[in-house]
């Protein structure tokens, strides 16, 4: 729930009826559609169209043919066809639903969790869907109709057991791709629990596959209980189109009708729902997102592992963050690969640290790390992290990452991936507030309010309601940086904030950082490949190297006078070399720490 002065949150009503309008300019789809749902229909008011009783024998009518009383006949029992064909359209359309619902609660919520936890989840949800596929269904159908007495439900409840596989896959890979998503780990970050992640962004990514996969279940399950009730499996009282298509069957050779209206009619409904589901495969993209390239570049090459060095500064109860001796380890197809390597890093409450280097060199998954959001492949070890001098490092996943959105804020890079284009800006401002730290929907609103205006948002109230796609890229940073201070973190932790914006709007949101930290007197860590933007907000700065702290110190000391050469080269990289060093510390010391870049 959110404010009512912008909308109510969930965002996917524009999106659907986006898709329902595209679907209605679809003719073979909609066609579909109508002929779907005048089956359904006929179903459900059977007892009021069906002229006769279904059951009713009339000896005259045996094999009749059809007449002005009898639209389709008799059949070899006497008794009406059209009614009988009514009221077995309710049967057949009351299995399927009963099979997709239940392969839905089955598949669904196991394919989410596999792909969103992995690992041992992963491993053995996936071994129970491969081993329900090898089982052979009809004779496990037949075993049970004989142990239940041929009870219709039980027997689709069933045939959805083995449908559940087929939504396991399609909602695994769904969850796999949307998992490795940005703004999957900017609501982890923001305090959202498990729970939370999957209801709000999981299960909306599984919804328009598991619809289309639904369509075709149906048809699928259709078949199958027509071919059970065909064998003779189910209720002689109760009409369905199997045993019409039976009898039929048995007196094909001398009057074809009795088997003809049946089968049309299920082939009808099948080829209905096909073509639905067809049509919507293809209005719906369901493929899967790459890699994102914080991921693809995670991994550096592999050097050998060296101890930490360096003498931190600080007594641990004095550090906003601490972390000794940090390892950090993926597993690859070709054994493991160590990316960050006997990592020491300090920061004091109040102070801006820059974590700078080359892409690989091992920053972004240091602060992962401390943040806790390696991906599942990566292992970390450390002598010890602390956050806001408590140690975090031996904690419970659970009790770290209830610091997030706390004690810990985080501002990631590329703002529009991070931002889940499904939801309102507001809905994603206020949902940590609610959840995280407790306040009503008003106070929540109140806060979003507040803190857009803070960083610099003029029209609140017009950006609470707009998606991530109708604002820029500067202002969607602007909110997420707005979303990380929100909750009043200790310590905040942004990750190239810069990257994806041009040069003023890059200096409009390091000043903004910089007030935010100095106000809130929060521990600042920014992770960089510019020397530039250390240079214009931190005060210490640390460059890395291959998974190594190759030199840390003062930001002044190591633009006046690097130690190693790589320090100098990322310098000589960032600034104008058309300035002498002298008059660009001069300029620099002049201007407020401002450097051009």
């Amino acid at each position: 729930m959110t404010d009512p002065s912008y909308p109510a949150p969930g965002g996917g009503a524009p999106a659907q009826q986006r898709l329902w309008s595209r679907f209605l300019r679809r003719p073979l789809g909609v066609t579909a559609l109508a002929v779907f749902l005048l089956i359904v229909l006929a179903g459900l008011f059977a007892p009021l169209l069906a002229p006769y009783d279904p059951n009713l024998v009339d000896f005259s009518l045996t094999q009749a043919p059809p007449s002005a009383e009898h639209l389709m006949g008799g059949d070899s029992a006497g008794r009406d066809i059209f009614s009988r064909l009514l009221y077995g359209a309710r049967t057949t359309v009351y299995g399927a639903a009963v099979a997709c619902l239940v392969g839905v609660l089955l598949g669904v919520p196991a394919g989410v969790a596999a792909g969103y936890f992995g690992g041992l989840t992963d491993r053995i949800c996936s071994s129970i869907s491969d081993g329900v596929q090898s089982v052979p269904g009809m004779i496990v159908l037949l075993i049970v109709a004989a142990g239940t007495g041929a009870d219709f439900t039980v027997l689709m409840m069933t045939v959805g057991a083995f449908m559940a596989p087929g939504y396991y896959r399609i909602s695994r890979s769904r969850a796999l791709a949307v998992r490795k998503e940005p703004y999957v780990d900017a609501a982890r970050v923001a305090g959202l629990t498990h729970t939370r992640v999957l209801h709000a962004h999981m299960v909306r990514a599984v919804q328009a596959p598991v619809v289309i996969q639904s369509a075709l279940t149906a048809g699928v399950a259709m078949g199958m209980q027509t071919g059970l009730q065909f064998l003779g499996i189910g209720t002689a009282s109760t009409p369905d189109w199997g045993q019409m298509m039976n009898d039929g069957f048995r007196t094909m050779g001398t009057h074809p009708l009795i088997l003809l209206w049946p089968s049309a009619a299920l082939g009808l409904t099948i080829a209905a729902l096909a073509f639905m589901g067809s049509t919507l495969a293809d209005l719906i993209s369901v493929r899967t997102e790459p890699v994102s390239r914080r991921r693809k570049r995670a991994v550096a090459p592999d050097v050998e592992v060296v101890p930490a060095t360096g003498r931190l500064e600080h007594p641990v109860e004095d550090s906003a963050l601490r972390i000794e001796n940090l390892r950090v380890t993926y597993r690859t197809p070709h054994g493991d690969k160590q990316v960050v390597r006997g990592v020491c890093l300090d920061v004091s409450p109040g102070e801006v640290l820059g974590i700078v280097g080359e892409s690989g060199s091992g920053k972004s998954q240091t602060v992962f790390s401390a943040l806790d959001l390696l991906p599942a492949e990566g292992h970390t070890s450390a002598d010890g992290i602390w956050i806001g001098g408590e140690p975090v490092g031996d904690l419970p996943r659970a009790k770290r990452h209830a610091l997030l959105g706390t004690r810990v804020g985080y501002v990631p890079q590329e703002p529009m991936s991070n931002l889940d284009p499904c939801y309102t800006i507001g809905h994603q401002l206020t949902e940590p507030l609610r959840s995280v730290h407790r306040l009503t929907r008003t106070q929540a609103g109140e806060r979003a309010r507040s803190i857009l205006r803070r960083v610099g948002i003029d029209d609140p109230d017009r950006v609470l309601a707009s998606y991530p796609h109708q604002v820029s890229g500067g202002m969607a940073q602007r909110v997420l940086i707005a979303g990380a201070v929100a909750g009043k973190p200790q310590l905040l932790v942004a990750d190239e904030p810069t990257t994806a914006l041009d040069v003023t709007v890059q200096a409009e949101v390091l000043e903004l950082l910089r007030e935010l930290q100095e106000e809130y007197g929060m521990a600042l860590v920014i992770v960089t490949h510019n020397f530039g933007v250390v240079a214009d907000i931190c005060d210490r700065v640390a460059v890395m190297r291959h998974g190594r702290v190759v030199e840390t110190g003062a930001v002044e000391e190591i633009f006046a006078k690097p130690a190693d050469p790589y320090t100098a080269e990322l310098i000589r990289a960032s600034l104008d070399d058309t300035e002498s060093r002298d008059d660009l510390d001069a300029a620099w010391n002049k201007a407020g720490r401002t450097v051009r870049t």
